[in-house]
């Protein structure tokens, strides 16, 4: 894609600053809070992903930006102006829906030019201009004249996204726009969306509820909780340092290793190391890729060893998963380069360093 010359790429300036301000928001339906005090800033520029579990506020929490839901207290400021008290149609914010809500009637481009007509706030002859500009960065200038029924689901999604940007937004709120296309065509638009973001540089807020979409996609993740923020962080960092259980679950796949310290011994289970922190219960998460077969362990420095017998394991092209009786109740998952099939008894070994010690 190349940049149109009316939205101008991200200026480095910009990098780092702060453009949305979520205050203590707080949102009730009713006896039920869905949102509970929420802080959250986003930066200039940035790709946020709002991630979690239907019904945990996500979506409130953007209809609440776009403006179609006032909080119940807190406050909303974007730029340094405060958002919350100015009208939906006033907003510099647009929204891209699941459902893409194309006029079935128009072409695309009068799809596109739909909103700046209705605004009357664009000038006749610019209109044009900008339509075609905009469907130049989705990629979709050949179909200016299609009607929305003759394109396939990604294209709509282009559409879509144009009649968007065509707006010229500082914020593009996007609420789980992929979820309706197929596997593979979804794969293909998350990397489309990604260099077209980084390419206008407009701060791209993003509703999803799918971790893998989120880790692909974003500059730094929030994930929520019953309405409130259990961690935010960059995909890499949420990954290997999960702040909690449930941050550790929910991002990937992991073993969580409940136990205690005592005389500087990590005990949970089958499993025991030093370490240097004080008595007391704990609980670990250390991911399946962290295990490894003890033949395949010569990397590992003073490796934590255990010995388990594998109870199932799942093929998946690259690697293999492997279910790992350890005794009792305790089963471990290990996910190691895929070499035929493995029975039996065998000795485990992961780095003492790859449990990452998380809250409750």
């Amino acid at each position: 894609m190349t940049s149109p010359a009316a939205i101008s790429p991200r200026e480095p300036a910009l990098a780092g600053k702060t453009l949305l301000e979520v205050r203590e928001v707080s949102k009730r339906f009713g006896a039920t809070e869905v949102l509970k005090s929420l802080t959250l800033d986003i930066a200039a520029g940035e790709f946020l992903t709002l991630l979690g579990e239907s019904g945990s506020g996500k979506t409130t929490l953007l209809r609440l930006i776009a403006g179609f839901e006032q909080p119940s207290c807190g406050e909303i400021w974007m730029d340094g102006e405060r958002l919350d008290a100015v009208p939906a149609h006033q907003r510099r914010v647009n929204t891209v829906f699941q459902q893409y809500a194309l006029f079935p009637h128009l072409s695309v481009r009068d799809n596109v030019a739909y909103g700046l007509r209705v605004k009357k706030n664009t000038p006749k002859d610019e209109i044009g201009g900008r339509v075609d500009e905009a469907l130049q960065m989705v990629k979709m200038q050949t179909f200016a004249d299609a009607r929305p029924g003759r394109l396939s689901g990604g294209q709509q999604q282009r559409v879509a996204l144009a009649r968007a940007l065509v707006n010229r937004p500082q914020l593009l709120l996007l609420d789980e726009p992929l979820s309706a296309l197929d596997a593979n065509l979804r794969k293909q638009m998350q990397s489309e969306l990604k260099s077209l973001q980084r390419e206008v540089g407009i701060t791209f807020l993003f509703v999803t509820h799918d971790q893998e979409e989120a880790m692909a996609l974003s500059d730094r993740i929030a994930l929520l909780r019953n309405g409130a923020l259990e961690q935010v962080a960059a995909p890499r960092e949420i990954y290997a340092r999960p702040a909690t259980a449930y941050a550790a679950q929910f991002i990937g796949q992991t073993n969580l290793l409940r136990g205690t310290i005592s005389n500087r011994s990590v005990n949970c289970g089958a499993l025991s190391w030093r370490t240097s922190a004080a008595d007391g219960e704990v609980l670990y998460s250390l991911r399946p890729e962290a295990i490894q077969l003890v033949t395949d362990s010569s990397s590992l420095a003073d490796p934590v060893r255990f010995r388990g017998a594998i109870r199932q394991q799942i093929y998946a092209g690259a690697t293999e998963l492997l279910e790992i009786g350890c005794g009792g109740d305790q089963i471990l998952r290990a996910r190691i380069p895929a070499h035929g099939p493995v029975s039996g008894e065998h000795e485990f070994a992961f780095a003492a360093e790859d449990a990452i010690r998380v809250g409750q």
